[in-house]
């Protein structure tokens, strides 16, 4: 039995948890979602308002027994930026969502008060001393203690405004003791709906988006099918979650499915009681389960003829239907496995299994590699250590060669597409940025001026609270450098495990990249120093596939933060137009400005990319060409001492555990 405490001993980027997101506009029923699955109740549900627009961690306290809660503020200046905003008057949306946050903090009275009222108010002082340190840390045995001392940095309590410091939170991580099965290695992020989130937490909101594995999309099942938001959602973060992300599973949650009235289900499915399925079952159950069944089958009927084929073959995906409220009902017309809340549970204990089999296999694989070291010194006392030392030498460099070749092979297509995005971008960015602004823009422009504002003094990007997707002109300006790139970048850096044999995926070279693997084709019995340089090459190889996930992030959204980088001032320009015209205005310095700026900031932009990439290749072959060689001294090191320990028996039984693991 492996004692958990050798776990810390591992390097820490093969610890990294899985993330599952869970999207979903405010009312869906996430928070109840997320309590039904923890099985307890510790975030607020129910009608408060923007209070989802708090990104909230969720994960295990594997330390003790408490209850924690771990809340990282805004700053003082991001606050007084906020406050002072609606000042301008310009967007009534923008507005409205500030007020709030000042009601939320203030209450009810003040909502007309300037800047300067506000900062002699009394909560006002408070305000800055909750602001003070940044970060915030709540500790409680006692659940229900706990719920009520977080409730004030997650809640909009709108019958009792004033108080609640949601609009000062940026992020809050809770932390839950006793759920090791569940939670160990998972961490559950519940993002905000749309439009929810402000200016400081949109850079946020995308960075957790491109950390999950898995996202779950929550929406009402009366809605989930006709709801335009959550398609949206998909469509919109389907490149962050790709080729710029590392998602492998989509799953889509109905929820509220025993909201149901049996008479309007039976007429508007036209079917009698006796045609529902289920024979022993009530009226009720035998309409939620039909329900339930017409739902799965119309919702994976959009998903796969809503993506394309590529994002068909890159996620993994399912639908699930289920009641959080029903689940905890013990008179529910619901069976607990009818609520399918057991269902998501099974995903999470399993995929915490596995993610726990995998840590013990490097472990145990770790373990085995020195044992075998330990064991060649019994077996070759330098007998033939100098000829096995030196043809490890000689494989590294014919190795790293090889590995260099791909390498340069893959930069030459990445120059390639960039460079085609770049000339496509330069031609038609203009026209492509019009007809994008036209397709958005209301008939008689009633109100646009208004978003376009908020979309220049957000870095060209902003959600209004009533649109399904954002207004994201950077994106439309990206669109053709991603669409020349995306095909290859998604065979260099596949995220599906059945893409990771292709002959252009790094991933899949770095599986096959080995010093010691001709040991093992020629060789019956291999040395016992090829097993210690295999168990090392496999720990090296695990650390080195985390730095190529984040790596590929970076340069994918290397493309769009250098075009917003660039269309900065121009968008602080158009910003700041007002009175009369002033959309048009604003809409000629936008154009201006990428008229002005277009083949400097694409030509830069591919660079920025390329050098990325240029990093992720210096940085594998340093790392695998150091650290292999400081094993293979290592090695040689330890032939030149004597031992009388005899450790076969030990390495039998760690190969006999392995080979357990891996049934």
């Amino acid at each position: 039995m492996i004692h958990r405490d050798a776990f810390s001993k591992m390097d820490k980027d093969t610890r990294r948890k899985a993330t599952i997101g869970i999207f979903g506009r405010t009312g869906e029923g996430k928070s109840s979602l997320l309590n039904a699955v923890l099985g307890q109740f510790l975030l607020p549900s129910g009608g408060f308002g923007a209070c989802t627009a708090v990104i909230t961690q969720v994960e295990a306290n594997l330390n003790d027994s408490n209850y924690i809660a771990e809340i990282e503020l805004i700053s003082k200046e991001e606050w007084e930026s906020e406050i002072a905003s609606p000042g301008k008057g310009e967007d009534n949306q923008l507005t409205e969502m500030i007020k709030e946050r000042i009601i939320a903090l203030y209450g009810a009275d003040a909502e007309n008060k300037t800047l300067e009222e506000l900062k002699r108010d009394d909560k006002y002082t408070e305000i800055y001393n909750v602001l003070s340190d940044g970060k915030k840390k709540i500790s409680s045995s006692d659940p229900s203690e706990f719920v009520s001392s977080v409730g004030r940095y997650l809640e909009h309590n709108l019958a009792n405004p004033g108080g609640w410091y949601w609009p000062l939170v940026k992020c809050v991580t809770i932390k839950i003791p006793n759920c090791r099965e569940l939670l160990e290695h998972i961490v559950l992020v519940d993002l905000p709906g749309t439009g929810d989130c402000d200016k400081i937490r949109d850079d946020l909101w995308k960075t957790k988006i491109r950390e999950c594995s898995s996202v779950w999309i929550v929406s009402d099942i009366k809605r989930a099918v006709t709801d335009r938001d959550p398609w949206e959602i998909l469509q919109h973060c389907i490149e962050d979650l790709g080729p710029g992300g590392e998602c492998k599973y989509i799953n889509f949650i109905c929820t509220k499915t025993d909201d149901m009235k049996p008479a309007e289900h039976l007429r508007s499915t036209k079917l009698t009681e006796a045609q529902t399925p289920g024979h022993s079952l009530d009226v009720k159950t035998k309409c939620i389960v039909d329900r339930n069944n017409l739902a799965k089958r119309t919702i994976k009927q959009k998903l796969y003829s809503s993506k394309s084929e590529e994002s068909k073959e890159r996620f993994i995906t399912d639908v699930f239907t289920v009641s959080s409220t029903a689940y905890f009902d013990e008179n529910s017309h619901l069976e607990p496995s009818e609520t399918e809340i057991p269902k998501l549970r099974d995903i999470l204990i399993n995929l915490n299994k596995s993610i726990n089999q995998k840590l013990t296999r490097d472990y145990i694989n770790e373990a085995k590699g020195v044992l075998s070291l330990i064991q060649s010194v019994q077996l070759d006392k330098e007998k033939n250590m100098k000829k096995v030392i030196e043809d490890l030498q000689t494989n590294i460099v014919k190795e790293l060669k090889l590995l260099d070749g791909h390498f340069e092979d893959l930069y030459e297509t990445l120059k390639r597409c960039l460079s085609k995005g770049v000339e496509e971008s330069v031609r038609s960015c203009v026209n492509t940025t019009q007809d994008m602004l036209s397709s958005v823009r209301p008939k008689g422009n009633r109100g646009f001026h208004k978003i376009f504002r908020a979309m220049c003094g957000r870095g060209g990007f902003y959600w209004p609270r009533k649109w399904n997707e954002p207004l994201d002109l950077n994106k439309c300006l990206t669109k053709h450098m991603y669409d020349n790139i995306n095909e290859e970048f998604v065979l260099m850096f596949p995220v599906n495990d059945n893409d990771k044999r292709t002959e252009k995926s790094i991933q899949d070279k770095l599986d096959k990249f080995s010093i010691i693997q001709c040991f093992f084709s020629t060789t019956p019995m291999p040395h016992p120093i090829h097993i210690f340089i295999q168990t090392q090459e496999t720990k090296l190889k695990a650390s080195l596939s985390r730095v190529i996930v984040e790596k590929k992030k970076e340069i994918y959204s290397s493309i769009y933060t250098t075009i917003q980088k660039n269309m900065a001032p121009g968008y602080k320009r158009a910003a700041e137009e007002t009175g009369d015209g002033a959309m048009q205005r604003m809409e000629n310095a936008t154009i201006e400005t990428i008229e002005q700026l277009k083949h400097q900031m694409f030509n830069e932009a591919k660079v920025k990319a390329l050098d990325a990439f240029n990093e992720l290749k210096l940085h594998i072959m340093k790392t695998l060409e150091s650290e292999l060689k400081r094993s293979v001294k290592r090695s040689l090191s330890h032939t030149s001492k004597t031992t009388l320990l005899d450790v076969s028996r030990e390495i039998q039984e760690l190969e006999a555990l392995s080979q357990q693991l891996h049934t």
